[in-house]
């Protein structure tokens, strides 16, 4: 891929945000003599994307709308399927997310969709790409990149996530494809530790990931997603989220990564779901705010959190308690389950009631986008919307 580069010189005290610095570190000699030596000059890398990802990020990141994942694998759109009673085949799984990226008007409330592979080159059940619908709708268009979670050698039984072999062509063709984003998700389990090797993998993994993506034109969404599973409380889950995040940006920024060309979609800072002592919306809020301010460079323009099995009322509220007050980024939301539940559930297979499925999505919708404004009240929610979707062991 063509890539730019400058020559910055000597004198200059300040690199524009949008550039990478590309070079080893400098480092002191350990004696007690510094012995300084006149650099001649520094090599500054700039993608020839740098300005699309900008602008891709920020159009994501917009007021009051968020991320609706659908990028399920086929698998485990089956098991979303078999709830209903409904067989994993194409055709259903294509009926399905017709009915989703169809929604009427949801593009008020979402401004990015992240698809599996077989759903960036299906067409709806009409006929029409599912891309060039989202594209009407004014979403973007994102895509699963990841080849999904295996067992780390070495490791407390821990996992890593595999995708990295032939990243780079498929990510180029992603963007043919009409793909603007990526999305990679691996996991890191408190009750197995973690370790450290687990964390540093998860963290160089997402690294390369991220750069390979933006080097194709692809803003990549960065998700270390620090598992619910256990009985541990929430500032343990705060002491390992601050060790991850500080990993991840330690080698993003090794890998030249540009932070103004990322998403991030973390956990919310909760208890383990196994926890006796549960959190307040306004507790979830403080710790993860907390965590943000620490650990991410306004520089990063989205946040966009993950729902990690909580009720689809409990992730709003927690969500819009965050919105309270200005923050430096754009706090939203990725939420797969927590939009979906009761859609899928409304929707039980039958065409007759595609339309009310669709009246529940943008329901869902529309509360994660006041909640993103800070204007969710809770009013009104149904009973199903209250229920919790935890699920141990979760595999995505």
């Amino acid at each position: 891929m063509a890539s730019a580069s400058a020559t910055l010189l000597k004198s200059s005290p300040i690199i524009d945000k949008s550039e990478w610095i590309k070079g080893q570190n400098l480092r002191l000699p350990s004696v007690g003599v510094v012995r300084c030596h006149p650099i001649s000059a520094l090599t500054v890398r700039a993608s020839s994307y740098a300005d699309e990802l900008v602008k891709t990020a920020k159009t994501i990141a917009s007021p009051g709308r968020g991320i609706l994942a659908m990028d399920e694998s086929n698998a485990t759109c089956g098991k979303r399927l078999d709830s209903i009673g409904l067989e994993n085949t194409e055709a259903n799984r294509q009926a399905y997310r017709t009915l989703l990226v169809s929604a009427p008007g949801l593009g008020d409330y979402i401004s990015g969709a992240i698809l599996f592979e077989e759903t960036l080159y299906q067409s709806t059940v009409e006929g029409k790409k599912m891309v060039d619908v989202l594209a009407e709708q004014k979403i973007v268009p994102g895509i699963k990149v990841d080849k999904g979670l295996v067992p780390l050698p070495g490791s407390n039984n821990e996992s890593w996530c595999q995708g990295l072999d032939g990243l780079s062509s498929r990510t180029a063709a992603y963007y043919q494809q009409g793909a603007r984003f990526a999305k990679w998700r691996t996991v890191v389990s408190i009750p197995n530790g973690p370790s450290a090797l687990a964390v540093k993998e998860a963290a160089w993994g997402l690294a390369r990931y991220a750069a390979i993506s933006q080097d194709s034109g692809l803003v990549p969404i960065v998700e270390p997603e620090i598992l619910l599973d256990g009985e541990h409380g929430i500032d343990r889950t705060f002491e390992v989220a601050q060790k991850v995040w500080a990993e991840v940006f330690f080698y993003l920024a090794e890998n030249n990564v540009l932070f103004e060309g990322i998403l991030l979609k973390p956990s919310m800072v909760t208890p383990g779901a196994e926890c006796k002592d549960r959190a307040t919306p306004q507790q979830v809020a403080d710790y993860t705010l907390k965590l943000l301010h620490r650990r991410i460079p306004p520089a990063v323009p989205g946040i966009m959190f993950l729902s990690g099995g909580q009720s689809e009322v409990e992730a709003t509220l927690n969500l819009n308690a965050m919105n309270q007050s200005p923050n430096p980024w754009h706090v939203s939301f990725s939420y797969a389950r927590a939009l979906q539940n009761t859609c899928l559930k409304t929707w039980g297979g039958r065409p007759e009631n595609v339309k009310a499925a669709q009246d529940a999505l943008l329901v869902r919708a529309k509360a994660n986008s006041l909640a993103q404004l800070g204007k969710y009240t809770g009013e009104g929610e149904s009973e199903e919307a209250k229920k919790g979707m935890f699920v141990k062991g979760y595999v995505y």
